[in-house]
């Protein structure tokens, strides 16, 4: 139970916003910004018993993720020429969501929650660092993860495997300094099991 707790707090629960650029994810939207959410996955597999002997790869980040403002059209107008049309489109995002999917056959996902976060992206620039967490430390106590644990079995019942593979989805959400809503997301996909060698 404590090695489960302390994998929640370090390689499961923080994701340093970084310079990435595997996955990504534009979402369509009015506004003459959009924003792209890419990440860089160090870790695909986590041990929920903690790691190997040697090693302290679950204490690890489980990757990076980078927030980038791509403009996509100038607006037409400036409503206020006080302002430059740069500094308008500054994307400020004010709050995540962390969502799952199953990706090998079963239904069972922790339950997504939403985040706050405070980050203001130029017009045509990316983020700079930051941590988001990514899992509930009480969610591996509970359904799906609680199945692998010897105690419980140690084999997901939906599929008959002691892996559960799932894709964590991330998404940012936000608004130009104009008031133009914006959102865009990237996943990661991640292997958990109980003593099967530690996080890799």
């Amino acid at each position: 139970m404590q090695n489960m707790n302390k994998i929640a707090l370090t390689a499961i629960a923080l994701l340093a916003l970084l310079v990435g650029g595997s996955c990504n994810d534009i979402n369509k939207q009015e506004s003459p910004v959009s924003l792209i959410v890419s990440n860089t996955q160090d870790l695909h597999r986590i041990d929920l018993a903690g790691d190997a002997v040697g090693s302290t790869n679950c204490q690890k980040s489980i990757g990076t993720v980078l927030l980038t403002s791509i403009v996509v059209q100038p607006p037409l107008l400036n409503p206020n020429p006080n302002v430059s049309l740069a500094d308008l489109n500054q994307i400020k995002i004010d709050r995540y969501q962390v969502s799952y999917v199953r990706v090998d056959g079963g239904h069972l996902v922790p339950a997504p929650f939403v985040r706050s976060t405070s980050t203001v992206i130029a017009a045509g620039g990316s983020s700079t660092g930051t941590t988001f967490v990514v899992f509930d430390p009480n969610a591996l106590n509970q359904a799906p993860f609680a199945a692998l644990l010897p105690q419980n079995g140690g084999i997901d019942p939906e599929t008959g495997k002691p892996i559960i593979t799932m894709d964590v989805v991330l998404t940012f959400f936000g608004q130009t300094l104009a008031g133009e809503r914006v959102s865009g997301n990237t996943r990661m996909t991640l292997d958990f099991c109980f003593s099967c060698g530690g996080c890799a």
